[in-house]
């Protein structure tokens, strides 16, 4: 059994791989107050739930935005699995190239997308995150990582807006019936989720058009995806939510034995 780990800035994305296939998965927190050993006792929970145990973990691999967390996370992995995780990083194998200009800069997160997206759905295809901040990587048809573009995320967004205009109230992030909204909770959402759909469309029209390509397959991901979907938009073909721990499966298969 092996462990797949994705830390971003809200959430830690994990996902059981057994006999070549994601069987479990699970989503916490991203606690900076944990020590290793809270970690270790939450993950110790979730195995133990279905019937496992540290003992059976063979492997571990580990993509992270939040390096406060890194350290924290991988004592954890070292102490009660006595395996180091392997690190997503430019230096491994990725089974893709890199088109960027420095390559350190990428984030882990946005490899992974890029990996999962062009070994699962092929070339040229666009991937759009929806987590902490919105973002799009380019992915030619013989497996180069262009680069992309990175936007605010839709949470972000709502609170900057709540908390720069005294008198705008939070709000649930849900899809109004009409763009053309009759109170000012309505007219919050209509603009966030309708404001948000016009920026993803806009980015990836322009992406395409500079790209040379007439079809790119376009897949979506993150936890705010499927509000960008729902508010009628027809540029994104697939809303994949397991991407990362796909890509981290790729990952692993490719490294494992290094």
């Amino acid at each position: 059994m092996v462990i797949l780990l994705d830390v971003g800035n809200t959430n830690i994305k994990i996902g059981v791989l057994e006999g070549g296939k994601i069987t479990t998965t699970w989503r916490i927190a991203s606690d900076h107050t944990k020590t290793a050993d809270e970690f270790g006792m939450v993950f110790f929970d979730l195995l133990s739930s279905k019937g496992y145990s540290f003992n059976d973990v063979e492997g571990m691999i580990m993509s992270s935005v939040a390096p406060a967390l890194n350290y924290t996370i991988e004592h954890m992995c070292s102490y009660y699995t006595h395996k180091r995780p392997i690190m997503v990083n430019n230096r491994i194998n990725l089974g893709i190239q890199l088109n960027y200009l420095v390559p350190e800069e990428l984030g882990s997160d946005r490899i992974v997308n890029a990996v999962a997206a062009y070994y699962e759905y092929g070339g040229p295809c666009i991937t759009v995150d929806f987590g902490s901040a919105t973002t799009f990587g380019f992915i030619d048809a013989d497996g180069v990582f262009l680069g992309g573009a990175i936007a605010p995320g839709i949470k972000s967004s709502a609170e900057a807006l709540t908390n720069t205009a005294a008198k705008l109230p939070r709000i649930e992030l849900i899809r109004p019936k009409s763009i053309i909204g009759r109170t000012t909770v309505q007219n919050m959402q209509a603009g966030i989720i309708y404001g948000f759909t016009g920026l993803v469309e806009g980015i990836i029209g322009r992406m395409i058009e500079e790209s040379g390509y007439d079809k790119v397959k376009v897949i979506a991901t993150g936890g705010m995806s499927e509000l960008v979907t729902s508010s009628g938009s027809k540029i994104i073909d697939t809303v994949d939510r397991a991407l990362s721990l796909k890509g981290l499966k790729i990952l692993y298969d490719l490294n494992k034995d290094r």
